[in-house]
């Protein structure tokens, strides 16, 4: 009997062995009938509850001397090889979570051997740790009697949890019984456990508001605690990251069943629960194959994965031998083999070369470690939970990433918790200076039928176009060349770790929350032609996205929509192969020419060339140099001077005589010429003939005459007319 359940609801004793006999084939053996009795005074024992056992086959097994000793299943060590180790920096728990998901982008990882083992069910469900039930069973009671109405299944009553073993006696009475079952049981006490509760992200969860998305977050109950709160909650997504720690105490088994829920968070309460799963942490902490703390690959002493449980890999493999029957495993002097069962293990079958790392750990507790791996126990590891609804039994409400560590505290104090908080973005700035354009399309034509563009650049950042900015205007551009010595400044978040940008934004002007956005860094800048009276005409688009910046040329004359190694040049491939692509958050800036481009029947045509120079600055750097847009105060790094332009290119209503002199004079210099060289010869030929001399002929006058005396000529001797009229051969005049 049990005397209190509240304080203890273990039996004193333990095992039974009860000896009976039973047909060999398993389909006629009669099932276990389990009855919980209350006792009460003066005899009276009710039944509160009864379960029915059946298919009793797969209880039955050898003897322990027959077979494998250890139990059904039991996992023997085997021999493995693993891949060499190598340093992983200071890596965080996300990138080892990408890594295990396949996303190398946001890992940044090479090969390695610290990895996570991510389960798309739960850990109970996994088949080779039997649903962690190899040491006790559940078995729900139900009420003797009870009749559930129709279309309902009948509700339990309560829990009976054990485990049966079937084996056969020796027929012979002198021949001595094997040793029994269940020998080597824990301490029936309750014990005093700290939990970890690790939340990683939820997935699939159905929509709870009118947007057609929901405001999760998390609630975390074990007994009569609960953590998390309401205003934690992740706004506006349906595949929330929440990467939480609770950590609470329990005492097992009296606070066994842990309740994970997520609600939907809604400005009047009460919130919408989205969906809950439940964790039977006895059984986890019961289980021998170690699922109250995954064992991770490497063992290390310090850093990211530095080790969390509160045994010591050598530690804990003498604790598995234990609870296995085994003897103690021996490890030789240099601790580079050890003895386990009936095998010998050397550090070289599991590691080709020394790990180089600093936080590597003793060469035992490696070895140590290689062997609890060998023996198929549960590794660190992810598990995929579904939610359910007490308002739809039955559907699956989403999913929930997560895993939990039991400590008992009768072990010692475990170690430092996995930091699993959410990556942070960090503030960046791009500075990128635009100094001048080649062989942009010309979009308009002037007065004197000239072909020109009045040449303005525009840029952002993809998501932040609220931080649009543009240059200033190249007036009268001929050839499609532009001076501008212009500076772009743009502030933004930077997920390093993702290579992705942050973009908090809110759908609508009274939306509450903002919602979270990541994109790549990509640069945008545009090329048009100023109109004064009609919409501005497009030139070409650049995209460069900045962890995947193609090569800029040297000289526009290289500058191709796919750059190619210019022959011959000395920088900056020194002779070496030219990546063709670079990120700039490495490499840290940049300069050089890179080709704009126009949608043109399907395919991207060459429409101009942009002169760039980008840099990137963290927020730091940028407030250690600052600097001003365009060519504004403080102008440095590096000093923008005023660009030099062709006269003719100023605006003409600033200078409307020049402007006509530079474009007539580009266009019509020759005809001026030709036109200026007529007219000169022709006033030359009219004032040689005003000039010419010609002879008097008689007037009618003595000619020594005065010429007051007589009648005077009509016209003087060197006039033109007395010439014409001496041509056409009339005396007078």
């Amino acid at each position: 009997t049990i005397p209190d359940l509240s304080t203890n609801p273990n039996f004193p004793i333990n095992a039974f062995l009860l000896l009976l006999h039973l047909p060999a084939e398993e389909e006629y053996m009669p099932p276990i009938r389990l009855r919980v009795l209350d006792t009460r005074d003066f005899g009276y024992r009710p039944e509160v509850g009864q379960a029915c056992v059946r298919g009793l086959g797969q209880y039955c097994c050898q003897p322990h001397g027959q077979g494998q000793p250890h139990g059904p299943r039991t996992p023997l060590p085997g021999s493995s090889t693993a891949p060499e180790d190598e340093d992983e920096g200071d890596d965080d728990w996300w990138s080892k979570f990408y890594a295990a998901m396949g996303d190398k982008a946001k890992s940044r990882r090479g090969t390695n051997r610290d990895r996570l083992k991510i389960y798309s069910c739960e850990l109970e469900a996994v088949p080779e740790f039997e649903g962690l039930q190899d040491f006790c069973q559940t078995f729900p009671l139900y009420q003797p009697g009870g009749h559930p109405a129709a279309g309902e299944d009948p509700v339990p009553v309560g829990e009976f949890k054990g485990l049966f073993r079937i084996y056969p006696l020796p027929e012979d009475p002198r021949v001595p019984p094997p040793p029994r079952h269940f020998q080597e049981l824990p301490p029936s006490q309750p014990q005093k456990c700290l939990v970890r509760v690790y939340i990683v992200r939820a997935f699939d969860l159905p929509p709870r508001d009118r947007n057609g998305l929901c405001d999760p977050y998390i609630r975390v109950s074990l007994g009569t605690k609960t953590l998390g709160q309401r205003d934690q909650y992740v706004p506006n997504t349906l595949e929330p990251v929440f990467g939480r720690l609770f950590e609470m105490t329990a005492t097992i088994p009296l606070e066994k069943d842990l309740r994970v829920s997520l609600l939907d968070y809604d400005l009047l309460p009460p919130d919408q629960d989205i969906g809950t799963t439940t964790i039977d942490l006895e059984n986890r902490l019961l289980s021998r194959f170690r699922a109250h703390c995954g064992l991770p690959t490497l063992y290390r002493t310090t850093g990211p994965g530095c080790w969390r449980d509160q045994l010591s890999p050598s530690r804990a493999l003498e604790h598995f031998a234990r609870t296995r029957g085994l003897p103690a495993p021996e490890f030789s002097a240099e601790d580079t083999a050890v003895t386990f069962g009936d095998q010998v293990f050397f550090l070289s079958h599991f590691e080709r070369s020394p790990p180089t790392h600093q936080h590597a750990g003793a060469p035992r507790e490696r070895l140590a470690l290689h062997v609890l791996h060998a023996c198929h126990l549960v590794p660190e590891h992810l598990e995929t939970r579904t939610l359910y609804n007490s308002t739809q039994p039955g559907l699956e409400q989403g999913k929930v990433q997560m895993w939990v560590d039991i400590f008992p505290a009768s072990l010692g104090p475990p170690g430092p918790p996995v930091d699993i908080s959410p990556r942070k973005p960090q503030r960046y700035e791009l500075r990128c200076v635009v100094w001048n354009t080649q062989d942009v399309d010309l979009g308009d034509t002037n007065m004197l039928g000239q072909q020109m563009s009045d040449i303005y650049v525009t840029g952002w950042l993809d998501g932040l176009e609220e931080q649009k900015q543009r240059t200033d205007v190249h007036y009268r551009s001929l050839q499609g060349d532009g001076a501008f010595n212009w500076r772009f400044v743009f502030s933004f978040e930077y997920l390093a770790a993702e290579q992705l940008c942050v973009l908090p934004q809110k759908e609508h002007f009274w939306s509450l929350d903002e919602t979270v956005l990541k994109v790549p860094p990509k640069l945008i800048l545009q090329v048009w032609d100023n109109d004064k009276f009609s919409a501005d005409d497009f030139l070409g688009v650049l995209e460069l996205e900045l962890t995947k910046l193609p090569q800029p040329a040297q000289q526009p004359q290289a500058c191709t929509p796919t750059p190619q190694r210019p022959p011959q040049s000395p920088w900056p491939w020194r002779g070496t192969r030219v990546p063709s692509r670079f990120s700039l958050f490495r490499q840290r800036r940049a300069r050089g020419w890179w080709p704009c481009t126009v949608q043109e029947g399907g395919k991207r045509r060459l429409s101009g060339k942009l002169e760039l120079s980008l840099e990137v600055l963290t927020a730091k750097e940028a407030e250690e140099r600052p600097v001003g847009k365009g060519r504004e105060d403080p102008n440095m790094y590096p000093t923008l001077p005023a660009p030099v332009r062709p006269e003719w290119s100023f605006l003409w209503v600033q200078a409307p005589l020049r402007s006509l002199r530079y474009s007539l004079c580009h266009q019509h210099r020759g005809r001026l010429s030709l036109a200026l060289a007529l007219l000169l010869l022709l006033g030359l030929l009219l004032t040689f003939i005003y000039a010419t001399p010609v002879s008097t002929g008689g007037h009618g006058c003595p000619p020594t005459a005065p010429l007051p005396a007589c009648q005077a000529p009509l016209h003087s001797p060197s006039s033109p007319f007395s010439l014409l009229a001496g041509l056409f051969g009339h005396e007078d005049g």
